[in-house]
C-alpha cells in the first residue's frame, strides 16, 4: 500500500491539479510532471508525421450567394466505421470554429503530394478573402454537404456534424460520413513532419 504525499494533495476548495503518484524501489512514490511547456510539447509532437486535409463549408449567411470557407488540417482522423465517423480538430474562435459552430455540414479533401501550395495557401494567417483562395483551384460542389471538393485530392468525405466537444484551446469536430470516395490518381500523400510539408519516400 503506497501513502500518499500531502504536499500532492490540493486543499479543499483549491483548484491546484491532483498529481498522479508512481511506485519506485522501496516502497517510495513520486510525482509524475504534471505539464509541458509549449516548446517542449510542439518539438515533441511535431515528430507525429501526418497527412493533410483541407477541411471546407459553405456559408449561407455571408454574402447574398454566401462564402466557402476552407481550413488546411493535419489533426484529422477516422474514429468509427459503424456509424463511419471522422473527426477534426478546429481551432476555438477560428473562422471555421465559428461556422461549425452553426453549419452542421462540411466536407474533407485528402491532398496529394502535389498540393502543398492548397495547404500552404489555406493555412495562411491574416489571408485574404476565402473565395479569392478558391478561385484558380479546381473544385466541385459536392452534393450531399454544398460544400467544395478539391479537384485532384486523394478522397474526399462530406460530413454531418454529429458531436462537438471543446479540448481547451481546440474544439473537436465529430462528423457522420455521408459520401466518400477516392477520385484521385495512385500518388502519394501529402505529409506535415518537423513543421514542413513533406513527401513519402
Amino acid at each position: 500500500m503506497f501513502t500518499k504525499n500531502p504536499a500532492t494533495i490540493p486543499a479543499a476548495g483549491s483548484a491546484a491539479p491532483v498529481v498522479s503518484l508512481a511506485p519506485v524501489p522501496g516502497g517510495a512514490v513520486i510525482p509524475h510532471p504534471v505539464g509541458v511547456s509549449d516548446d517542449e510539447f510542439r518539438a515533441a509532437l511535431s515528430r507525429l508525421a501526418a497527412g493533410v486535409v483541407l477541411i471546407t463549408a459553405h456559408d449561407p449567411e455571408d454574402g447574398p450567394r454566401g462564402e466557402d470557407v476552407g481550413m488546411t488540417a493535419t489533426a484529422f482522423v477516422s474514429v468509427s466505421l459503424d456509424p463511419p465517423l471522422v473527426m477534426v480538430s478546429v481551432r476555438n474562435d477560428s473562422r471555421m470554429d465559428d461556422l461549425l459552430a452553426h453549419q452542421p455540414l462540411w466536407a474533407v479533401s485528402v491532398l496529394s503530394e502535389n498540393q502543398r501550395h492548397v495547404a500552404g495557401r489555406f493555412a495562411m494567417k491574416g489571408r485574404i478573402s476565402d473565395r479569392l483562395l478558391f478561385e484558380d483551384i479546381p473544385h466541385v460542389r459536392g452534393e450531399a454537404a454544398g460544400a467544395p471538393l478539391i479537384g485532384g485530392a486523394l478522397a474526399v468525405l462530406e460530413c454531418r456534424t454529429e458531436q462537438r466537444v471543446v479540448a481547451g484551446d481546440h474544439t473537436l469536430v465529430i462528423g457522420r460520413v455521408l459520401t466518400a470516395s477516392a477520385p484521385g490518381d495512385d500518388g502519394g500523400p501529402l505529409t506535415y513532419f518537423r513543421g514542413k510539408y513533406r513527401q513519402l519516400g
